[in-house]
């Protein structure tokens, strides 16, 4: 029993908005940052996406493969959404081989800790606040 309980602690559940997607994160997640760029900004309708990266070894469907479309979103690039609701979920790039990104929003629970980071810094927008605090990276 004890063994299951600990397996738990080390997953994270998460999932498109309408529930047709489903998966699961192994932790510990390899860093969490906001992305400032355009691309992401844009797909998410928001003024930076918070994503975390993990272990594509450690990523898994749990339910509703058949709905998870990927589309690739520049050269050597793909992103993962829903094919009913539409929720941007997922990154992965050639860039960094072996990660899948996850939107940060996208998860149920916690994961091991808290965004880092700014990343490509130098496309934010001046109408949205962020944490000075963090350490601060352009493209």
């Amino acid at each position: 029993m004890e063994r299951c309980d600990k397996q738990a602690v080390n997953r994270v559940d998460g999932g498109c908005f309408c529930g047709a997607v489903r998966f699961q994160v192994t932790l510990p997640s390899k860093w969490c940052a906001h992305c400032h760029c355009s691309m992401c900004r844009r797909i998410h309708g928001a003024g930076y996406v918070t994503w975390a990266g993990f272990e594509s070894a450690g990523f898994e469907v749990t339910r509703g493969a058949e709905n998870l479309h990927w589309f690739e979103s520049s050269p050597g690039a793909r992103r993962g959404s829903c094919a009913h609701c539409h929720s941007n979920m997922l990154f992965e790039s050639q860039r960094w081989p072996g990660e899948t990104h996850v939107a940060l929003g996208c998860l149920d629970g916690k994961i091991d800790r808290t965004p880092q980071a700014h990343v490509n810094y130098d496309t934010h927008v001046d109408w949205m606040a962020v944490d000075e605090n963090l350490s601060i990276h352009s493209s």
